[in-house]
């Protein structure tokens, strides 16, 4: 897991939650999920996690080739992701 870091990347505006950590989880049915740590405005970092089509596309939408090109992204890029069609 990358470890969470409070700095903000070029994409993000101040004051934006953004993606602090990023790891691999098992999912409850074998698949791979990312546990995704969102930092928010106010500090709290909180997991969220994404099952496998949707931290793909997460991936996909960021131009990310590795879990450490998501972080300091937007915590926005994952509502990017809803349309699965060009996976």
């Amino acid at each position: 897991m990358s470890a969470p870091t409070p700095s903000i990347a070029a994409e993000t505006t101040v004051g934006e939650a953004v993606i602090v950590g990023v790891e691999i989880a098992a999912g409850h049915d074998g698949t791979a999920e990312l546990m995704v740590s969102i930092q928010y405005e106010n500090g709290v970092i909180a997991p969220v996690l994404l099952d496998q089509d949707t931290g793909l596309s997460l991936m996909k939408a960021c131009g990310a080739a590795s879990l450490d090109a998501l972080i300091g992204r937007s915590w926005r890029e994952i509502f990017n992701t809803t349309s699965l069609e060009d996976i």
